[in-house]
């Protein structure tokens, strides 16, 4: 079995408008899903992503209102790195961020930016066979928009410590550079890498990541749940049913949370394609809580709206 690079990644935020403005507004992310932390219904989860919701291109985000700004260390990833065409993706990237108010870091490989809240992302040029998942945005060239996950980056002290697990488990391949891994599957693929931590002790909150999925056949998870059970190297969660997808949960020897997702049933089982994202999306085991749950949450406007009506 071989996972399908990264499924998805999970942060946090204090401030689900804001939120909304960034991914879906600067960085041109379409919000394919609006719904609830399924097990905190009063906390939003947010889900961006590409034009048509694909595994690959999809970060989420819980909100608690009113939560302190986190800092990654030892145990937490640290940097998103997604793909885009080339330098001159870099271009119009480093101009658009400065447009509207946002540091970058350009190097002669990548563009390095924080959102509002610190986390940080990491734009690379990538050569690859796999299908670019781009979102439409009005202001932004389809060649020049975010491609999809490349990598995540990971604070270790001892990445050794899970070495085991990501090779001779999940089947992660190791780069020639220490702590850097390949997990590719049929049609796609992704790193995962480690960095040494900073000094300063780890703050889980907001402006962090909470998880990183990774991708696999619907077919596959059940056995994926048991290889990580039976290698006595992590301690996997039951399969819990997500509505749009299966997951079992774990941390590995790092301390990072991983996340093993289906490819499906995908987020159309709710909304058709076209309407993706517009309406509070509650799965069939809350929907009869709405006139409870829909009340606590703060409406959002989405700058996608003001031009796909156009």
């Amino acid at each position: 079995m071989k996972l399908e690079g990264i499924h998805h990644i999970t942060a946090i935020t204090a401030d689900a408008q804001r939120n909304v403005d960034f991914y879906a507004g600067t960085l041109g992310l379409r919000l394919v899903k609006k719904s609830v932390n399924q097990d905190q219904t009063s906390v939003y989860h947010l889900f961006y992503a590409d034009e048509n919701g694909d595994a690959g291109s999809d970060i989420t985000f819980f909100e608690y209102p009113g939560a302190p700004v986190g800092r990654a260390g030892a145990g937490m990833i640290h940097r998103i790195v997604w793909r885009v065409s080339g330098p001159e993706a870099l271009d119009f990237w480093q101009q658009r961020l400065a447009d509207q108010g946002y540091e970058s870091i350009r190097t002669d490989q990548s563009l390095r930016f924080k959102d509002p809240e610190g986390l940080e992302h990491e734009l690379l040029p990538v050569h690859t066979t796999d299908e670019p998942l781009i979102a439409n945005h009005p202001e932004i060239p389809a060649e020049l928009a975010l491609e999809g996950f490349h990598a995540v980056r990971a604070y270790t002290a001892d990445p050794k410590r899970s070495k085991a697990l990501l090779e001779d488990t999940l089947n992660f391949e190791a780069q020639p550079d220490e702590g850097s891994y390949e997990i590719r599957g049929e049609k796609r693929g992704g790193y995962y890498v480690y960095d040494a931590p900073p000094a300063e002790r780890p703050l889980q909150g907001a402006g962090t990541v909470h998880h990183v999925a990774w991708a696999t056949p619907i077919e596959d998870h059940e056995a994926w749940q048991r290889r990580v059970a039976t290698s006595g190297r992590a301690h996997p969660t039951p399969i819990i049913d997500r509505h749009y997808f299966r997951s079992v949960y774990f941390r590995e020897p790092s301390g990072v949370l991983f996340e093993i997702a289906t490819l499906g049933p995908g987020f159309t089982v709710d909304e058709p394609l076209a309407h993706l994202g517009e309406k509070l999306s509650l799965t069939p085991r809350f929907e009869h809580l709405r006139a409870q749950i829909e009340p606590t949450l703060t409406p959002l406007r989405n700058p996608r709206e003001s031009w796909v009506s156009r």
